[in-house]
């Protein structure tokens, strides 16, 4: 289905030409980081919206689905922003459950989310597998640190400045900036538009 052409469509369908010069072919993940507040969650949205008009398979996850449950971060010391920012997230069940199987491709099942942490509770997985073309778009909070960076064919990085303290301590670790493949000033989300670094 053919999406209303408006300026961010526009900016996200270039976006799209440019990954698909790069991975035009099998199992894609593209990630999206960004200070909290940043509009990564809509910005990954748009862009698999985008990629669904080319009639391709596309999934949505989000690091939000892979939280640490509070008992389980409560295993790793008091709540603060620096166990948040090194706990807060179950890396091992990404990969073992949405990475690694997606990647596999074929008849291969994967998870788009484990967790709820509103409710802070475990839900029932839904298992699901795709063509060998597809791509999935992950947005969220590090997805862009160095542990996890090299996971991705893409990496978008929403531009803006960390005011989270676990956010600045993220930025102090490695700006995920500097790992990306686009940085997007998104302050305007109807008028995104590229920031070009020595990294990008």
């Amino acid at each position: 289905m053919r999406l209303v052409t408006t300026p961010r469509v526009t900016f996200l369908r270039a976006l799209a030409d440019e990954i698909f010069q790069h991975h035009g072919h099998g199992r894609v993940i593209v990630a999206i980081d960004g200070p909290l507040h940043s509009g990564k969650t809509a910005f990954g949205d748009d862009l698999a919206a985008v990629f669904r008009e080319r009639e391709l398979a596309v999934f949505r996850a989000s690091i939000e689905g892979f939280h640490r449950s509070r008992a389980a971060q409560a295993a790793f010391g008091a709540d603060t922003p620096a166990r948040y920012y090194a706990h807060g997230f179950d890396e091992s069940a990404l990969r073992r459950v949405l990475v690694e199987p997606f990647r596999l491709g074929g008849s291969t099942a994967f998870v788009t989310r484990v967790y709820d942490p509103t409710r802070d509770a475990w839900v029932e997985p839904k298992w699901l597998t795709g063509p060998h073309d597809a791509i999935l778009v992950l947005d969220g909070r590090f997805v862009l640190r160095d542990r996890l960076a090299g996971l991705w064919d893409f990496r978008i990085a929403l531009d803006g400045d960390p005011v989270d303290p676990a956010d600045q301590l993220a930025y102090a670790d490695g700006d995920p900036r500097t790992a990306a493949s686009a940085v997007v000033d998104n302050s305007d989300p109807e008028h995104p538009r590229r920031r070009f670094f020595d990294s990008c």
